[in-house]
């Protein structure tokens, strides 16, 4: 199992999740954000690019995809392997410093 963490402040609890999935999602998401650019890849995007990403079998033993993806992006902002973009509007995300 893997602790996934969140970068929201007051919010300490961990979700954990089969090491496994954290590894399918966590490889589609850096392979969706590397593919969007400088602009980044827009949140509201992200399931749909990840989706994409993974095979027929991974889609089909992972279960809810949605939110799989949501705690894996927050645990790899903790990490540094992702970030936001910031200024107002939409959320989007690049590569981090990591």
């Amino acid at each position: 199992m893997i602790a996934c963490r969140t970068p929201a402040e007051g919010k300490e609890g961990v979700t954990n999740i089969p090491a496994w999935k954290y590894k399918a999602v966590r490889r589609a998401i850096l392979h969706a954000v590397e593919g969007a650019g400088g602009d980044g890849l827009p949140f509201a995007e992200l399931t749909v690019a990840v989706r994409s990403r993974l095979s027929g079998d991974e889609l089909a033993r992972l279960g809810a995809l949605g939110r799989h993806c949501t705690t894996v992006k927050l645990n790899m902002e903790v990490e540094g392997e992702i970030a936001r973009l910031p200024g107002p509007g939409p959320q989007r995300l690049v590569r981090g410093t990591r």
